[in-house]
């Protein structure tokens, strides 16, 4: 089974992920990986905290000789902010327990930054009542978007192992504020555009991405943010994945939790759901039929997102998360202070305008895992090798059916 997890804070020392699953012999590029992490940090409207860091993935355990060997990956991530908060957030306190801790006994000594004033629409209020602390200092820490950049080098892997049978994942913005692409992106497209070592706003149209620019712009003018859509697509997977036999067998909603799971994705569509609710069944199903000549099954168009019953059905999967504006306003919104009661504006650190571009190469990561995870469920394999000969002989059988 293909498991990971992330581990660390936003200003900590590092972060931490691991990766338990994949077969040995899998070819690993730190190049590769640290070009995904380039990719999450680039685009306009990013914040201070992206010219602080540079993120390079150091792989600990898992890899030898630029080959996965079939045992648990660990990943450390450098925070180089970490120098600036080394004093406010000490791993052991200078002072006993009990100095600095509320007179119910709950919280405990919180460092000279605290977050006294929670931000409408992040984790601070529900997280410092939940996990009982005085301020949001240490729930801002760990709900921060920086634990994406953990999520991106563990996708980095995923994508690695699903580049050996052929099937590719990319994103690119679709919707920044109210401006939206107005046609079907191609795979050659996004291909290029991952290519790019300039990123504005994700966008394969020049034409649109200059009038998702001036949205942002507006946004910095005003101290607001702005949200938007991004899409995640999945090229050369088989027919098969997932399965409709179960409620969490079904790669649909699997991949729907991966999405919402990123900071701030709010919501999810996988194909052209929202059109299709709107519209009558007949206009709606991608009709069905057979090359005989390639032996093999094909639809006249792809509003499914390539799945059908929680199975993939051979086409492109296309899955699309809808970003709401960052929580963390120049401007800020009317919020209560923690310690007296009394209303107050809620607090600001540095942060982004906008993230859409960021926020899609999450998005690949994160359906790449999935994905992996779902083709190693059907295919097995401890071994990379073996894993290619199981996937061999199904699709000799998909051929000959």
């Amino acid at each position: 089974m293909l498991r990971f997890e992330t581990a660390g804070e936003s200003h900590g020392e590092c972060l931490v992920a691991t990766l338990t699953g994949l077969p040995s012999g899998i070819p690993i590029s730190l190049g590769s990986i640290n070009r995904q992490l380039w990719r999450r940090q680039q685009g306009f409207g990013r914040g201070g905290r992206m010219k602080i860091e540079t993120d390079r993935a150091h792989i600990v355990s898992g890899v030898r000789h630029s080959i996965t060997i079939g045992s648990p990956i660990a990943i450390l991530l450098e925070n180089k902010d970490w120098k600036n908060w080394s004093g406010v957030l000490p791993v052991e306190s200078p002072v006993p327990a009990a100095v600095g801790a509320d007179a119910s006994g709950g919280g405990g000594p919180i460092g000279n930054k605290p977050i006294t004033r929670p931000r409408p629409g992040h984790a601070d209020l529900a997280g410092a009542i939940k996990y009982d602390f005085p301020e949001a200092r240490y729930i801002l820490e760990r709900s921060s978007a920086r634990e994406t950049t953990a999520r991106v080098a563990v996708g980095a892997l995923a994508k690695a192992f699903l580049a050996e049978f052929d099937i590719g994942v990319l994103s690119h913005v679709i919707g920044v504020g109210p401006v939206r692409l107005k046609r079907e992106a191609t795979w050659r497209e996004l291909v290029e555009l991952s290519e790019r070592d300039e990123v504005l706003l994700g966008c394969v149209d020049p034409g649109t991405e200059n009038d998702m620019k001036a949205v942002v712009d507006e946004a910095y003018r005003t101290g607001d943010t702005v949200g938007g859509i991004f899409e995640v697509v999945a090229h050369g997977l088989p027919t098969g994945l997932g399965s409709h036999i179960a409620w969490d067998t079904r790669l649909d909603g699997r991949l729907a939790q991966a999405i919402v799971s990123i900071q701030a994705v709010k919501g999810v569509e996988i194909g052209k759901a929202e059109e299709g609710a709107m519209s009558f069944g007949s206009a709606v199903q991608d009709t069905i039929h057979y090359d005989k000549a390639e032996s093999r099954f094909h639809r006249g168009s792809n509003r499914a997102g390539g799945l059908e019953g929680g199975i993939t059905n051979g086409q492109d999967v296309v899955v699309r998360g809808l970003l709401k504006p960052i929580s963390t306003l120049r401007r800020p919104l009317e919020s209560v202070d923690l310690t007296t009661r009394d209303s107050a504006l809620a607090a600001y650190e540095r942060s982004d305008v906008a993230v859409i571009p960021a926020a899609g190469v999450v998005g690949e990561a994160m359906v790449a895992i999935v994905l992996a995870a779902a083709f190693l469920e059907k295919f097995g394999g401890d071994s990379l090798r073996e894993t290619k000969r199981n996937y061999e002989g199904y699709l000799a059988q998909v051929k000959s059916y």
